[in-house]
């Protein structure tokens, strides 16, 4: 799925939200507030905000106001295949600004946007005008060496995951647990697995719920809520992506030969695993 970049204003009404894709938010005039999983303030012009998938973030603007927003779904052509170390930029929530090189290449952007080129899917224009800017923003932000690596007790957040498949899980419970800073925990955390914090937490899910799909009778709501899914669509939407197949479709294909195995199936903790699936 191609990446899209929009220019648009905020409200001065505070909203928040969170959202399956990876999102860059620079402010091109006037001023923003953003707060990302408790990290947050002000952002001025040529300042901007990395928002990671799935974490909630509150925002509103100031008076007059325009942000470019960039949209990045996880297989996005500017997080994948020669670009793929990009996308660690979204391990956790930063706030930066644009050195006058970045302002520079920001106008570039600006102003290929204004041409009106195309932004048909097969293009990927948006995505090689994203990369750059991504690439740009990692080297200036720079990341923990890593010599200074500590490796991760993964059953250990197997366990708490499996607690807590139906609560709101954040990065920095889980950072918690290893003692480690949140940056720091992600980085060791991708080292370790090949996989962000959140993509590791959304396989979990998605594995639960493929598990439910196939040996209960429950309804793909109540599966839903049972492994943090919002809803039964998001659900779908997820599953689809990841399995190429949808959750009534795979019931159907593999119908539940026990009709016992059911209510119950969620009661107690999933049992723990270190497999990366």
């Amino acid at each position: 799925m191609p990446s899209t970049i929009r220019k648009i204003p905020l409200a001065s009404a505070t909203h928040h939200h969170a959202h399956d894709f990876h999102q860059i938010v620079i402010t091109l005039c006037g001023s923003s507030e953003f707060e990302i999983e408790g990290l947050g303030g002000r952002v001025n012009a040529f300042s901007g905000c990395i928002v990671p998938a799935n974490h909630e973030h509150y925002y509103s603007g100031h008076g007059h106001n325009r942000q470019l927003i960039i949209d990045l779904p996880e297989n996005a052509p500017a997080l994948t295949g020669e670009h793929r170390e990009l996308v660690a930029l979204f391990d956790v929530p930063r706030f930066f600004a644009l050195d006058n090189p970045l302002r520079h290449y920001l106008a570039f952007m600006e102003s290929e946007l204004a041409q009106g080129f195309d932004t048909s899917p097969v293009s990927f224009q948006q995505d090689r005008l994203a990369a750059t800017l991504l690439g740009s923003l990692k080297a200036r932000l720079g990341h923990t060496p890593s010599a200074s690596l500590r490796r991760i007790d993964v059953s250990l957040i197997d366990r708490f995951i499996n607690r807590h498949l139906a609560d709101e899980l954040r990065v920095a419970d889980l950072a918690r647990l290893a003692c480690l800073s949140e940056a720091h925990f992600s980085e060791c955390f991708r080292n370790q697995t090949g996989l962000s914090p959140w993509q590791y937490v959304k396989r979990r899910r998605l594995h639960a719920a493929r598990q439910l799909i196939l040996q209960s009778r429950l309804p793909l709501t109540d599966i839903a809520i049972q492994t943090g899914f919002a809803n039964q669509s998001a659900l779908s939407h997820a599953f689809r992506r990841s399995y190429g197949i949808s959750p009534r479709a795979l019931r159907q294909e593999a119908p539940v030969s026990l009709a016992t195995a059911s209510s119950t199936m969620l009661k107690k903790p999933l049992a723990a695993s270190s497999t990366y699936y």
